[in-house]
């Protein structure tokens, strides 16, 4: 594998997808259309309009290459095998603290760690791959070490 995939399930992959042709027919489409009525005010050095509507696709089109570049380098993980060691993918329940909690490991780009989704990359996510239920583990967080329990892994 190179160093420059990124791990994403597929309906993360399908969400960009969908972000790509949304950016590709609709946005670029838009933003056309504010240039075009901007040009029509005049004068495009003092006019602001114009300003941000160019600043508005130039950011559009670079998210158009980020988005690109992570489908064409991506690696889908497949979710749906089952696993005794935590890899991007595993569902696991932890223990801290006598409080349980739930997360996905997934890819950095799908990372949401409010809603249960931390990355491969993030300290805990790194803490936990490779590991298997009943292990102990210390996470370096920015409030210290945290110690936590693998309960299950899915």
């Amino acid at each position: 594998m190179e160093d420059n995939n990124t791990f994403i399930t597929k309906e993360g992959l399908e969400r960009l997808k969908l972000e790509l042709q949304n950016l590709k027919t609709i946005k670029r489409k838009q933003i056309a259309e504010r240039i075009r009525e901007a040009k029509e005010l005049g004068d495009l050095s003092e006019n602001a309009e114009y300003t941000e509507a160019k600043e508005e696709q130039a950011f559009a089109e670079g998210k158009i290459i980020e988005i690109e570049h992570v489908i064409k380098n991506c690696q889908v993980i497949e979710s749906d095998k089952i696993s005794d060691t935590v890899t991007v993918g595993s569902k696991i329940k932890i223990s801290a603290d006598d409080k349980e909690f739930s997360y996905t490991i997934v890819g950095s780009n799908e990372a949401d760690p409010a809603n249960g989704r931390i990355s491969n990359e993030s300290p805990m996510g790194k803490a936990f791959l490779g590991r298997k239920s009943g292990d102990l583990i210390d996470v370096k967080i920015p409030q210290g070490i945290r110690k936590f329990q693998i309960i299950s892994i899915d």
